[in-house]
């Protein structure tokens, strides 16, 4: 019965997938974005930048996953696509490093509250373009090497973001790798790629699942044998040693909402002095969200004649996500790009979004178990790169033979990653196709509205991007 109205529900055969596979990759996408659970309060409340922002960090807490399960759920019912939501990671450190100290400046006592009325008026925007159908709209005016060009960005990226959380490259002034090959966080890291590459290759259903699940037993035996006497050098100064910690418990009581519920501050948040943090918020949103959507569709296939099916309604959750989401005491919410790595997993549908949305709510009660994985990036790190390496496939697709799709699609491709943002990567390529394109006589191959957008983004970056820092 209950497999029955699933089917009829989520049409599981007639997007080749199954209720297991489902379930598989909606948990996957949880354990991949799972570290947003502890890392956004520890951004957002100020603890881990030195910030004093006056947000409570276990209410942060509640609010990222009750904003998560919400736009994750949305998603899933709405749009019916696999594809997890979460207050994002560059927006998270935008709110704090850039709206809570220009607030501060300007003399409100509660500048994080400020900055949550920022992002609230960002989100009624959202509401409105997306109801409208603009957001939609944009998607749809994207070009097929441009999507592609996207999907493979974002492959780089999320490599990237492996690569770095295995602690095999570092990034500050430069990029460097690190060569300290007896730090036990690169042996958990490469246990990890070359467990999951093998089950990979072999077809076995479930690879990634299992290349986590695998990873995380090793670095527990590693915490519990290693921790146990003497380190040295190089155990002493791994993540394994200052990072991961073993769960005490089980369950625990989900920390209390109200130092954060409905506190923002809306009418800071439309001084002319705040408008421009609200309009950075807004377009930011917009690329994250349409960056990752169309890279995750592209991947899995929902993309028809380069058209993504039901993308108003993508865009609506996560426009309603953050707008809630502020109202709880988080930033703004947008589309994780560790969706993909459900997506490997086999998920094709939003049952794998209901999943990871339950799991992000059941993670308020179970926080210690998740707190675990999430607190040693190595764990998920291989994850993260099988998955980039993987969405790289889409290059094949692309019409390097002609400069006016293969230039801008080429600084799409290494300005995502190299920008480390989405939104500013997608940003070149939308600036420089419409330009190439007039430049070659085939202007009129354009939609309209990416020329419209390019010529909003280059005043945009220079006058209100650069200003607001």
């Amino acid at each position: 019965m209950a497999n029955a109205f699933l089917e009829r529900s989520f049409r599981l055969h007639e997007n080749g997938t199954s209720v297991g596979r489902e379930v598989r990759g909606g948990s996957v996408t949880f354990l991949a974005m799972a570290y947003i659970i502890f890392v956004q309060p520890a951004v957002l409340s100020g603890q881990m930048l030195g910030v004093d922002t006056g947000l409570d960090f276990g209410a942060v807490m509640t609010a990222t996953c009750l904003a998560a399960a919400l736009a994750t759920g949305l998603m899933a019912l709405l749009a019916r696509y696999p594809i997890a939501q979460a207050p994002g990671m560059g927006e998270n450190f935008f709110f704090v490093l850039s709206v809570v100290p220009a607030a501060a400046e300007l003399g409100y006592t509660q500048p994080g509250f400020v900055a949550l009325g920022a992002v609230f008026v960002a989100g009624v925007a959202f509401l409105l373009l997306s109801l409208l159908g603009l957001r939609a709209m944009l998607v749809e005016a994207i070009p097929a090497s441009m999507k592609n060009a996207i999907a493979v960005g974002i492959g780089l990226l999320i490599a990237v973001i492996g690569l770095q959380n295995a602690t095999l490259i570092k990034i500050d002034h430069t990029l460097s790798m690190n060569v300290d090959f007896g730090s036990p966080d690169l042996g958990v890291f490469f246990f990890g790629l070359l467990a999951t590459g093998v089950l990979l290759v072999r077809r076995t259903p479930g690879a990634i699942a299992w290349g986590i699940g695998l990873t995380t037993g090793l670095a527990v035996l590693l915490k519990v044998t290693l921790g146990s006497g003497a380190m040295s050098p190089a155990v002493a100064d791994s993540l394994l040693a200052k990072r991961f910690e073993l769960a005490d418990a089980v369950f625990s009581s989900p920390p209390s909402l109200a130092p954060t519920l409905m506190q923002m501050d809306v009418m800071a948040a439309l001084s002319a002095s705040m408008l421009p943090f609200v309009v950075i918020f807004l377009v930011m949103d917009v690329f994250d969200t349409m960056g990752t959507i169309v890279a995750v569709g592209e991947r899995a296939g929902f993309m028809k004649d380069n058209h993504l099916p039901r993308t108003r309604q993508a865009m609506l959750s996560d426009a309603i996500g953050t707008t809630a989401g502020a109202c709880m005491g988080t930033s703004t919410v947008t589309s994780f790009i560790e969706s993909a790595a459900g997506v490997e997993e086999g998920a094709r549908t939003g049952l794998a979004g209901l999943v990871t949305a339950v799991l992000f709510l059941a993670a308020l009660f179970v926080s210690p178990l998740v707190g675990m994985v999430a607190s040693y990036p190595p764990i998920t790190a291989p994850a993260l790169v099988v998955v980039g390496s993987l969405m790289v496939g889409s290059t094949v697709k692309i019409e390097w033979t002609d400069p006016g799709e293969s230039l801008p699609a080429f600084l799409t491709i290494v300005g995502i990653p190299l920008t480390y943002s989405i939104a500013d990567g997608l940003a070149l390529g939308i600036v420089s196709y419409p330009v190439f394109k007039l430049a070659s006589g085939r202007g009129r191959e354009v939609h309209w509205l990416l020329h419209v957008l390019a010529a909003l983004l280059v005043p945009y970056y220079v006058f209100i991007r650069s200003q607001a820092g």
